[in-house]
């Protein structure tokens, strides 16, 4: 039996962002990201590389007024795409749950692709910059990618000091998480809920 290619191509084009994202969840390979935010850019690499998900961000927007808009409407369509390539979900663990170090901080990411969006996110980023990063900026690229994943994510820095350490972990960890939550299992049956439907 073939598996159905689980992919996915976003354009998303506003007055303040323009975006092409191209995912794959089967097909490891280097990630290409350019948004302008060279900080975002390394971490959406991390989450690529520990999730061995294929995946290529082209984005520009008005980065003259702040990160915001280009931070957020990339998680917006990187919820997006996780949803469409994952389609039915039928086979897939749902589930996924990681604790990834960075040196002195700890992150727990765990998230349920349950088709209900909730985002809990529990992480004290003391230093307001990374670079031209604004860190608050980072909470609303999870709620972005949630909502349009229509997932439950659950993301907290446990302890740490380094804020750089404490978002690094987190998308390692949920590139994690997620690697788990879409897996396929040949023993699940359908999709993974009594419900008949995620």
């Amino acid at each position: 039996m073939q598996m159905t290619k689980r992919q996915a191509t976003i354009i998303r084009n506003t007055k303040e962002t323009q975006i092409s994202l191209k995912l794959d969840l089967d097909d490891q390979r280097p990630a290409k990201i350019s948004s302008g935010i060279g900080y975002l850019d390394h971490m959406l690499n991390l989450f690529a590389k520990h999730g061995r998900f294929g995946l290529e961000i082209k984005a520009t927007g008005d980065l003259e007024v702040d990160s915001h808009h280009t931070t957020e409407d990339i998680g917006i369509a990187l919820g997006q795409a996780f949803a469409e390539a994952l389609g039915d979900k039928v086979g897939i663990e749902r589930y996924g749950a990681q604790f990834v170090p960075m040196d002195e901080t700890l992150t727990r990411a765990v998230v349920d692709l349950s088709g209900r969006s909730y985002l809990v996110f529990q992480a004290d980023l003391t230093a307001q910059r990374l670079g031209t990063f604004e860190t608050e900026v980072v909470e609303d690229f999870w709620q972005g990618f949630s909502d349009q994943l229509r997932a439950n994510v659950h993301i907290e820095v446990l302890y740490g000091r380094n804020t750089h350490h404490k978002i690094e972990s987190m998308f390692k960890a949920m590139g994690r998480a997620m690697r788990q939550a879409v897996t396929i299992n040949p023993e699940i049956k359908g999709v993974n809920s009594t419900k008949g439907t995620i």
